[in-house]
């Protein structure tokens, strides 16, 4: 059973700094997968953030995060990580991870993402 445990989210003011982790277990250790960070704010729909391919360690990024946020995995750990710097108000959200098996393509759409964690609250104040 794979699992996903976010960890990480708090209230910062803007122009601060966090960093979030998301746990991985069930699946075998080294395997490539690729995964993403999403976000919910309240009232709107989730949308992507960021999504890293744990093979050859290729980044992506939306264009209202890029520059600000960074995505990263440890594969000794099985960690997946976003650190998110200059924070804005708007970046105010509910932030999942999730996995699939490739970012090759499509890799921004939620439904083709097969496990998702609970999620990790974010409040940046102004």
């Amino acid at each position: 059973q794979v699992q996903l445990v976010e960890s990480g989210g708090g209230s910062v003011q803007a122009g601060g700094s966090l960093r979030l982790s998301c746990a991985a277990s069930g699946y075998p250790y080294g395997s490539i997968r690729c995964m993403g960070w999403f976000r919910q704010a309240p009232g709107k729909e989730r949308e992507a953030v960021a999504a890293i391919s744990t093979g050859d360690r290729s980044t992506y990024y939306v264009d209202s995060v890029k520059g600000r946020f960074t995505i990263s995995h440890d594969r000794t750990k099985n960690t997946l990580y976003l650190q998110m710097i200059s924070l804005k108000p708007e970046d105010t959200a509910m932030y999942y991870c999730a996995t699939r098996a490739s970012c090759w393509a499509g890799r921004w759409s939620q439904s083709t993402y097969e496990y998702w964690g609970q999620g990790t609250q974010v409040t940046v104040s102004s």
